[in-house]
């Protein structure tokens, strides 16, 4: 009998929660307090993983400066994920938790002993968002005028992937013995220089840290386009996507996986999970009443804009709220996002495309309706799509305390009724708990 369940993950920002809103935490959850409990709420309702975003600066195209963005907490201030990371999976002892790191901002050597280091304090559960980044001005924060071009970044960060594994195979899995008689604590024939010497990196290795639960963390990715497709099949555990409606998502597993197929790889290792904002009510009526309410102000609309503003580097103050785009716009930046957020030729206005997005930039499938509604819908989705699971967010990303519990203590429940999510954890290891099922 085949399994039916499908994959639960979060996705979620370090930076003020839905402080405007009544149930929010206040906008100052910097001692990480409120994120512990937020793990602790997702790993009751047995999440797989939660990830944290990052950027690595303070935004500056929307209105062409940074007073928005930090008027509003919108993507700004963020504050490092890795050592919340920590905080949380030291907190919790099943949940994964993924951080976003840059390809750009990290040497292979710091990112890789970083994230072996994680892995063990976090006992095998650690995983690494893989990113290049996609703003010039983050570039700027790292000694370079610009970011290279797509191709160029992908390029680049296949080389990456090469050196960070090469050094977490520098140790052998039973390199240290601890022979107290012999007093032996690492066995120096297990553990070995890489000597990687390539286009874009030169490392000596090896790494010094011990290997981790996991050897190396789980390996998430979101590519979306062609290239970064590859990129995704070639190395990924776990792939994030934004895909249009159930076709759009069944059309990119398959894809995914024909991907990975032709690269030598069996697709059951990858698990593609589809960003989706639910809208939860009482009653239909209610979820309806709330999803016009929450998508459609003014304030909803200009962070959406402005988010995206940021990871295309397109102002889009400069174009009218209640008109369609005047032309298909193109960036050096997250291009699979400016495509799924344009709609280019459905003719809706700006407004509209703001709002159709359910969550800002993250809803692959229209979900409004009561924790039971929502589940049918959710597996039904799934069973036609072939797998693999979902990452659930937040509209531009922020949280707060009633939707979490909305979801963990209304949602899953209903999953779970249906047989459709987990009900407990089987392993330790994140990989393992990933390839499950």
């Amino acid at each position: 009998m085949t399994d039916k369940r499908f994959h639960l993950a979060w996705f979620m920002n370090f930076t003020p929660d839905e402080w405007r809103a009544p149930f929010g935490q206040g906008g100052y959850p910097w001692d990480g307090q409120f994120y512990i409990e937020m793990a602790q709420t997702l790993e009751r309702a047995c999440f797989d993983f939660l990830m944290i975003e990052d950027k690595l600066m303070v935004p500056e195209t929307f209105g062409s400066d940074r007073k928005y963005s930090l008027a509003n907490g919108m993507m700004a201030p963020k504050h490092d994920p890795a050592p919340l990371a920590v905080a949380m999976g030291m907190a919790t002892s099943r949940i994964g938790v993924v951080a976003t790191m840059s390809t750009m901002a990290y040497p292979p050597f710091m990112l890789a002993r970083l994230s072996s280091t994680i892995d063990s304090l976090t006992r095998g559960r650690f995983g690494w968002n893989v990113v290049t980044s996609a703003e010039d001005l983050a570039a700027q924060n790292f000694g370079m005028d610009k970011l290279p071009p797509r191709e160029q970044r992908y390029e680049m960060a296949d080389e990456y992937i090469d050196v960070v594994n090469k050094l977490f195979d520098s140790w052998d899995a039973d390199a240290v013995v601890l022979d107290r008689e012999k007093g032996i604590y690492a066995d120096a024939d297990k553990v070995r220089s890489v000597d990687h010497e390539g286009k874009y990196y030169k490392v000596r290795g090896p790494l010094n840290t011990v290997p981790s639960p996991q050897h190396r963390p789980v390996y998430v990715q979101a590519g979306a386009s062609p290239r970064g497709r590859d990129f995704a099949a070639r190395h990924a555990d776990a792939i994030v996507s934004v895909a249009n409606g159930v076709d759009g998502m069944k059309a990119f597993r398959d894809d995914i996986r024909a991907r990975a197929s032709a690269m030598g790889r069996a697709p059951d290792e990858i698990k593609v999970l589809f960003c989706i904002t639910p809208t939860l009510g009482e009653t239909e009526e209610d979820a309806q009443a709330k999803y016009v309410r929450e998508t459609t102000s003014d304030h909803f609309c200009n962070d959406v804009l402005a988010s995206i503003s940021a990871i295309t580097e397109i102002d889009f103050s400069l174009y009218d709220l209640d008109e369609p785009l005047p032309e298909r716009l193109e960036t050096n930046g997250e291009s699979g996002t400016l495509d799924k957020f344009q709609q280019w030729g459905s003719g809706k206005t700006l407004r509209e495309l703001a709002a159709a997005q359910g969550g800002g930039l993250v809803s692959s499938l229209e979900l409004i309706g009561t924790p039971a509604s929502v589940a049918d819908k959710m597996g039904a989705a799934m069973a036609e799509i072939g797998g693999d699971g979902f990452l659930l967010t937040t509209p531009v990303l922020r949280v707060g305390r009633r939707y979490l519990i909305e979801i963990a203590d209304g949602l899953v429940p209903e999953l779970q009724r249906r047989g459709l999510v987990r009900t407990e954890y089987t392993h330790q290891l994140l990989r393992d708990n990933l390839t499950d099922f």
